[in-house]
């Protein structure tokens, strides 16, 4: 589970190796071009801000420190490194069958462009491949809806006929304009494929999903056969479906095409298995050891016990100052929650940052204890709390360019209540959002000068603790009523987005709780007024600029915001807890009764926390439909309006950090970081250098 940068992305208004090489894996097939790159001496002279474009903007972001650890460890990062970038070709195929051959078609055209490439229909098919390439697929990594060039058919046409045929990614027998004609459809066409998720639980969700996890085969069918693998083992269920795309065969049967070594995406995994296996020999220490060569057995066997496995012997290892998340991890692109996405985050400790979470994680046992949740689904024994703050390295797949600022994982329950939960905090992804932040959004949606003062004065802490809670306490607190199936099972649709309402909602309580103050992580309540203020606004108001007129929420995270924010805005409506106020053509939502507002997120809590243990669709169902679903058409189409004249992108991701080694013969001797300016070049050079799947993968 992951809290995406939505929490801090609207205050802001604001390569590489050659995994190529087999036969001499420890240099570069040429020399790297790093003139674009740069060199950072000073955190005042870093450029947070790269670019903007569509409704997108791209930061970068530092790893301080770097060059002070010691060398074991930064060829460790290396490793761990290559091993995330050579995954992220999976993704893409995940998202949607026919990406990669998207991919590799722009990829076509921009090293060899053979025209005008100053001239309006150029730069508006390049703003659509950088649009692709920032949500590894042709549609939107955050709504799911198909991106449309705004260049003309024509001229995309044009463009493919100018080039060679060798360099693009042809069917077998296919001409080139077989080729353009059947590529064109795919990017074109509004109708063909227009959602990679789809949440709508009045229709089939897999026949009207893009995604590839599914072929041939019904919502029903995919629910019987899943529910048949766990009802034959109740107890400690192993992921099943984790690491697999569901089939239905000639004959009607359904199989399972795995993804493993020898198996599905195998020539991906083959070299993320290898850099991994590097990564064993400069280990800082034998748990470390343990959890990787756990991780490279289930790379090769596909077995979702041995994914368990890896799960337990990473959970156990709390002392590494560098870690790495790895594999199909969250299920959010999946409409039935079974699926996991390949991501990688790879990471280094930030001690002194990490005192914070810390103190948080500790009291672990208090906060479970003194939840207002019913008294049978609190745990009698929090487990295993491991809670930090770190300095992501890189982030590749699912995590990137839109990557988390929070994580806690594994996603199994049982494993959960035995073994206990890993939380960070991603500092310095944190910190780049607000060396990039301005004050316009806090100026346009906030009423009075007040409520502005303490959102610019306390919310950057607030956002930390807000995280911090959300990921250490909320998605580690709470337990399932015996017999009670997974939330994927139970829940279904609507698991994900109440999962992370239950851990907002989990923080929110105790953002009002003096507890807080007295653990010394937070100076006042003032700072969880903040949070307050953020949450309302953001959830009823802000969050509405990322979506077109007409459409309802259908992203998880979006969903639980609103469904939190319109409940509570609901349900106090008559004693004001939260007015509603319009001037000059503006609403405002101002929180006048805080602790009548923490009474209600505890209510809420409360529910949500028996839906989940209760596995009650039904209301599960009502609650979201209800609350977290529709827009009101006039107050979107305002918020719109507001929005666009502050001339902000609304969503964010990042350029990623990278790693040179310095070789003395085959020997590494050095690892240096460098900070790449420019989105498009990286791209490229990804494609050309991390691209190991063929464009059609069936």
């Amino acid at each position: 589970m992951k809290t995406p940068l939505w929490t801090l992305a609207l205050l802001c208004n604001l390569l590489f190796w050659n995994c190529n090489s087999r036969q001499n894996p420890f240099k570069p097939s040429q020399a790297l071009d790093t003139s674009k790159a740069e060199k950072i001496s000073k955190s005042s002279e870093f450029k947070y801000a790269a670019e903007q474009f569509a409704d997108l903007r791209v930061l970068r972001y530092q790893v301080k420190g770097f060059e002070s650890l010691n060398l074991n460890t930064r060829k460790l990062l290396f490793y761990l490194y290559q091993a995330a970038l050579c995954g992220r070709d999976i993704t893409w195929d995940q998202n949607y069958r026919y990406n990669l051959a998207v991919r590799k078609t722009l990829e076509a055209v921009f090293s060899n462009p053979g025209h005008d490439t100053a001239s309006a229909e150029f730069q508006k098919l390049e703003t659509y491949a950088k649009r692709v390439w920032f949500s590894n697929g042709i549609h939107h990594h955050y709504n799911h809806d198909k991106i449309i060039p705004e260049c003309s058919v024509d001229f995309f046409k044009h463009v493919l006929s100018h080039l060679d045929a060798s360099k693009l990614p042809l069917k077998p027998g296919q001409n080139l304009k077989d080729f353009t004609d059947f590529i064109t459809r795919i990017v074109f066409d509004p109708t063909m494929d227009a959602k990679r998720v789809s949440l709508d639980a009045k229709k089939d969700m897999l026949q009207t999903s893009a995604v590839n996890f599914y072929r041939g085969v019904s919502q029903s069918e995919a629910e019987a056969y899943y529910q048949k693998l766990t009802a034959s083992t109740p107890s400690h269920c192993p992921s099943y479906g984790i690491n697999s795309r569901l089939i239905k065969q000639p004959d009607g049967s359904l199989s399972e095409q795995v993804w493993k070594l020898n198996g599905l995406y195998h020539a991906a995994i083959e070299k993320i298995i290898y850099w991994l296996q590097k990564a064993t020999e400069v280990c800082e220490n034998d748990a470390q050891k343990k959890s990787l060569e756990a991780l490279i057995q289930f790379y090769k066997t596909g077995n979702p016990s041995d994914f368990d496995a890896y799960n337990i012997a990473w959970v156990r290892d709390t002392s590494s100052t560098v870690d790495v998340v790895n594999g199909f991890i969250e299920v959010y692109q999946d409409p039935l929650g079974k699926k996991g996405s390949f991501e990688s985050v790879v990471s280094v400790k930030d001690p002194e940052a990490s005192q914070r979470i810390s103190k948080i994680g500790s009291q672990a046992q208090w906060f479970e204890d003194h939840s207002p949740i019913l008294p049978q689904h609190k745990k009698s024994q929090v487990k295993g709390i491991s809670a930090k703050v770190i300095l992501a390295v890189v982030e590749s797949g699912d995590a990137a360019p839109s990557t988390p600022i929070g994580i806690n994982l594994p996603n199994n329950e049982w494993i959960r209540e035995e073994h206990g939960s890993k939380s960070v905090n991603l500092g310095n992804i944190v910190e780049a959002y607000e060396g990039a932040a301005g004050n316009s959004v806090i100026q346009e949606f906030y009423y009075s000068d007040s409520v502005q003062y303490r959102v610019k004065t306390y919310a950057s802490l607030a956002d930390k603790l807000h995280t911090d809670m959300h990921e250490v306490i909320g998605h580690a607190s709470g337990k399932l009523e015996s017999g009670v199936a997974p939330s994927s099972e139970t829940l279904k649709n609507y698991a994900n987005a109440l999962e992370e309402a239950r851990a907002d909602l989990v923080a929110l309580y105790y953002l009002l709780d003096p507890k807080l103050v007295e653990l010394g992580v937070m100076p006042s309540i003032d700072y969880g007024k903040a949070a307050y203020d953020e949450y309302i606004t953001k959830g009823l108001l802000i969050q509405l600029a990322r979506i077109k007129p007409g459409q309802n929420l259908e992203e998880a995270h979006m969903r639980n915001r609103k469904l939190i924010a319109e409940w509570c805005y609901q349900k106090g409506k008559n004693t004001g807890i939260i007015e509603q106020r319009v001037v000059n053509q503006k609403t405002y939502y101002i929180i006048q009764q805080y602790a009548a507002l923490r009474e209600l997120f505890g209510q809420l809590l409360k529910e949500i926390q028996r839906i989940k243990s209760q596995g009650d669709y039904k209301a599960a169902q009502v609650l979201v439909e209800t609350y977290g679903v529709k827009l009101n058409p006039n107050l979107h189409r305002e918020v719109l309006r507001r929005y666009e004249t502050l001339k902000i992108a609304p969503y964010a991701g990042f350029i990623q950090p990278q790693l040179i080694p310095v070789y003395k013969g085959n020997q590494i001797i050095d690892v240096k970081i460098e900070y790449p300016e420019q989105f498009k070049s990286q791209m490229m050079y990804y494609g050309s250098h991390y691209s190991f799947l063929p464009a059609y993968n069936d």
